[in-house]
């Protein structure tokens, strides 16, 4: 078989769309981002437009309020997770390809682009300078030698140039030594969820948490047994872990809606 006949035989991509997106798109979106608000227990209304860049823009206008770590307007972990988490389910082999972005109270504004820049040319030197340029720094060099000898060490070798010393790293903050106010209704709801990771089994986590929030958390759920609750991660990507200490496997069918367990195993 010749190299063309097995070229054309090979499975092809979808190609990325870009005119507007068809109704059928709009209603698969619709449906699965619907289900996983539905499973968060945030419901939102969906208001969906055409972007410029050939995206398909999503405003979520939540029912009963944005869900933690949520600002409408802002970008949040929240959001983007939730949008990286529907386009995967979306890009699948031989289903159209178009790209969702969200945004929570509004659509997001298009992210601007950075061309790469081009790389300048240095400014050609003059016809009668060209050979004399390279010979003026060495003049220069042996000019200032006799002025400014260098010191050398007893063995005669030259002294090394010190090295700058690196900068110091900030470590993140041990959230269990921070003084904070009691949130009576922030504690409450921390120690349910520590007591029903420990009570299923189940993992849970915190993000998008101010440092006095996670040190208000963690020392809501002391003394919980059956679980372990730490501060982990840096930066923005710092959260609060509940692990329990008896784990249970999840359920067969726990899968999020309009998903296939035929896909995993490829």
């Amino acid at each position: 078989m010749s190299e063309q006949q097995q070229a054309s035989q090979q499975p092809q991509a979808a190609p990325a769309a870009s005119g507007p997106a068809s109704a059928e798109f709009r209603e698969r979106v619709e449906k699965l981002l619907g289900d996983i608000l539905g499973l968060m227990g945030f419901p939102a209304r969906l208001d969906m437009k055409d972007s410029a860049d050939g995206s398909l823009s999503v405003a979520l206008h939540f029912d009963g309020g944005p869900p933690p770590g949520v600002e409408n307007g802002r970008r949040s972990q929240v959001v983007d997770s939730l949008q990286f988490l529907l386009n995967k389910m979306m890009h699948r082999p031989g289903v159209e390809r178009r790209w969702v972005v969200l945004g929570a109270g509004a659509h997001p504004e298009p992210r601007q682009r950075r061309e790469p820049q081009a790389a300048q040319a240095p400014a050609p030197a003059p016809a009668g300078t060209a050979a004399q340029a390279p010979a003026a720094p060495r003049v220069a060099q042996q000019a200032a030698a006799p002025q400014a000898p260098a010191k050398a060490n007893p063995r005669g070798a030259q002294a090394p140039a010190a090295k700058p010393a690196p900068a110091a790293r900030v470590a993140d903050s041990d959230e269990r030594s921070v003084t904070v106010e009691e949130d009576a209704a922030l504690r409450e709801a921390a120690r349910k969820l520590a007591e029903k990771s420990g009570g299923l089994g189940r993992f849970y986590a915190l993000a998008a948490m101010k440092l006095d929030d996670r040190a208000r958390v963690l020392k809501a759920v002391e003394g919980v047994a059956g679980v372990k609750v730490t501060a982990e991660g840096e930066g923005r990507n710092r959260r609060v872990v509940f692990t329990p200490e008896k784990p249970a496997p999840l359920p067969k069918r726990s899968l999020l809606p309009d998903d296939d367990e035929d896909d995993f195993d490829e």
